[in-house]
């Protein structure tokens, strides 16, 4: 009996409906990076210094500007006035003329911020609005902490429910409640408040992403799969490029927060527009709604059914049973694929953004050093689309993670000895290793969807890639941890957890080419004919 995979090849793999469905899936990837990567503007410090409770009695006595409060009353910290501290002005036994040569002569008591604090009015954000500095600035870290720990619950709860429940319903409802919670931390009127919606924002942004992809995936052939993946890969990169100009022209945090939100709520119609995953369908034994989607499917590529469809029903005659978290560990092929999965995700995650972090945003203007730093990765889908199918998919993602271990290790030995004057040369090999992990990240979010049958895929998914996630939130303890002990071991530890990720991954099967497996026992017998293929080119 075929296979799915036979009937989307007669209907039009890459018809007008594909097309139409993988920009519509696509659209949802730009409001979805300002959530992820928004807390850059929203959660940036803005210039601040201590409130000075006397500031007002100056004032009025001495005639002074805030200006002119600010030098007199908070110390010089190099070329910028102190953060945290300020002097500690004793007005009843001074005059202003004493007490401006008192201050001068820099011998008053320096005391920490008593009295709050005053922010640069250029902008607002979220630590302007909660005062998260000095001694609290531990709290603003949290924002996005808390964020990754959403996303990490929610890889293990949402998976579920989308292969329980369809893709579809579960795309409509995460993404509404996605809205209602990017609408709550603008709202929030406490710190502990907007983290509890930063939470569900990285809940229900992660079953989001999953059910869209992996809809979007499902209906797709395993020639056309990797050119979803480019564009999925730079409607992301669009949104990265324009997070930066809105936050340029909306200096509320507040009102920037509500533009990236609303966005959202017009994905709900897509309850009508877009269809349910027929592999879905097929494999819950709703075979008569999946034929009616593959008949629309025909009808818009200017396709018609072949007449001999009844046969090509898929998992008709197949035993299913109700899908658990076991199921990615029961049997010993998915079991190996599964552990790979989840370290290749983890220490990707980690590399890519301790990279990012350990680069930095060099230069003044913070809204340009974003808008560049996101162009120059906008051709990581396009160099992922021209190598996947031709290198295949274990070889692309050895190769990208070697070349990004090799250029961590270089990276630290650069600088010293008689290369020391070459700072360039350090600044692009650390970028060559950022980008070739940021195509090793493209390439194992493609093949995790191709290797877990239908029943376990949206699961799958989600469970692996929030390794991802726990890596977000261990890549900047990291790398801060291991800078106090040597400014470059961060380097090699990426180095090393790269090449290691190298390694493993060539255990993977190579997907290219092959159809999506539908039943867990289809990928027991790739296991077996590759295991086949093996032996036969040994004996040869």
């Amino acid at each position: 009996m075929a296979d799915f995979s036979d009937l989307i090849v007669q209907i039009g793999d890459f018809g007008l409906f594909q097309k139409r469905l993988v920009v519509l899936c696509s659209l949802p990837l730009i409001p979805f990076s300002f959530v992820l990567v928004g807390v850059v503007f929203l959660g940036k410090t803005p210039d601040h210094w201590c409130a000075v409770p006397e500031a007002e009695q100056l004032r009025a006595e001495c005639g002074w500007t805030e200006a002119e409060v600010r030098e007199v009353a908070i110390p010089r910290s190099e070329a910028s006035f102190s953060h945290c501290n300020r002097f500690d002005l004793n007005l009843s036994q001074s005059n202003c003329t004493e007490l401006d040569q008192r201050l001068a002569s820099n011998n008053s008591l320096v005391i920490p911020c008593d009295g709050g604090w005053d922010f640069g009015k250029s902008y607002s954000s979220i630590v302007s609005e909660f005062s998260l500095v000095c001694e609290r600035s531990w709290l603003a870290d949290l924002n996005q902490v808390v964020m990754a720990s959403g996303l990490f619950i929610g890889a293990f709860i949402t998976g579920y429910v989308s292969d329980r429940f369809g893709r579809k319903p579960c795309f409509i409802a995460f993404m509404f409640c996605l809205g209602i919670a990017g609408v709550g931390v603008m709202l929030s009127p406490w710190y502990p408040m907007l983290l509890a919606f930063r939470f569900l924002q990285g809940f229900f942004e992660k079953g989001v992403w999953t059910s869209c992809y992996v809809l979007l995936f499902e209906l797709f052939s395993s020639n056309t799969r990797r050119f979803v993946s480019m564009v999925c890969r730079s409607f992301f990169s669009i949104g990265m490029v324009i997070l930066p100009g809105l936050a340029y022209l909306v200096p509320s945090w507040k009102t920037l927060q509500l533009i990236m939100t609303l966005p959202l709520f017009l994905f709900i119609p897509y309850y009508w527009i877009v269809p349910e995953s027929p592999r879905w369908l097929f494999s819950q034994k709703r075979n008569s709604e999946a034929m009616k989607v593959m008949s629309d499917v025909a009808k818009c590529n200017g396709r018609s059914l072949p007449q001999n469809f009844e046969e090509m029903i898929p998992l008709e005659k197949k035993q299913q049973h109700a899908v658990s978290f076991l199921d990615l560990f029961r049997t010993p092929f998915i079991r190996r694929n599964t552990f790979i999965l989840i370290y290749a995700w983890f220490s990707s995650s980690i590399v890519f953004y301790g990279l990012v972090l350990r680069l930095g945003i060099t230069g003044d203007n913070h809204f340009l050093d974003f808008f560049i730093s996101s162009v120059v990765e906008l051709p990581t889908g396009l160099i992922f689309y021209l190598l996947v199918d031709r290198i295949g998919r274990r070889p692309l993602l050895a190769s990208t993670n070697l070349i990004g271990g090799l250029a961590c290790l270089a990276a630290p030995f650069i600088s010293s000895g008689r290369f020391g004057e070459f700072s360039w040369l350090k600044k692009a090999v650390a970028f060559t290793g950022r980008l070739a992990v940021a195509i090793a990240l493209e390439t194992l979010s493609f093949a995790n969807t191709e290797l877990y049958p239908t029943t376990l895929r949206n699961l799958g998914v989600c469970v692996c890639s929030s390794a991802c996630d726990a890596g977000v939130v261990v890549a900047p303890l990291l790398l801060y941890r291991l800078a106090t002990f040597w400014q470059e071991l961060p380097f090699c530890v990426y180095g090393v957890m790269s090449v290691v990720n190298c390694g493993l991954v060539t255990l993977l099967p190579e997907m290219k080419g092959v159809a999506l497996p539908e039943t867990i026992e289809d990928m027991e017998n790739l296991r077996r004919k590759q295991n086949q293929s093996k032996d036969t080119n040994v004996s040869t």
